[in-house]
């Protein structure tokens, strides 16, 4: 099965000069979800994973499965003023201007074993911003995870000094 045919290519969302990769298909379809999350599975070679990071939100919905899968916690990154707890905060660049995530100050402990995961890789600044919130809080990243990474857009050169997956490169 090829999880890259349950991926469709919406034209000009969410503005005009954007292809955006629609995974709501792949959600759809349980058999493909399952095989997608087999994969990201198989590529931690068996890894102990203590905490899974889900960047908001669609890194949540495979997120939460591989915590489950991994008998691990689930910690949700988000952005400014979602989380009702103490946070911390990372900054990351955008096309034009900057943007921030937090995490719950109490998510990671020190030396948790930690994936990181997420939908997409693009430019990479969101995944960036993640690590070091992990980093933050004394976790140590174990893999860099995504469904997909959009080469051409150079994201993992920001994230180059963790080790990385992503089940489908474009």
């Amino acid at each position: 099965m090829k999880i890259e045919n349950y991926v469709r290519d919406i034209q000009g969302f969410p503005k005009e000069g954007i292809l955006f990769k629609d995974i709501t298909p792949l959600l759809n379809d349980p058999i493909a979800t399952k095989e997608c999350l087999n994969i990201l599975i198989e590529s931690l070679n068996g890894q102990k994973i203590d905490k899974v990071v889900g960047a908001e939100s669609r890194g949540f919905f495979f997120g939460i499965l591989l915590a489950q899968e991994l008998n691990a916690g689930f910690v949700p990154v988000r952005k400014p003023k979602k989380l009702p707890y103490e946070t911390i905060s990372a900054s990351y660049e955008l096309e034009y201007g900057t943007d921030s995530l937090e995490m719950h100050t109490d998510a990671i402990k020190k030396r948790d074993k930690v994936l990181l995961h997420d939908d997409v890789l693009a430019t990479g600044g969101t995944a960036k911003a993640v690590c070091e919130l992990v980093e933050k809080l004394g976790g140590e990243i174990v893999q860099c995870n995504f469904l997909m990474e959009l080469t051409f857009l150079n994201g993992r050169e920001k994230i180059k000094d963790h080790p990385f997956f992503a089940a489908i490169t474009y």
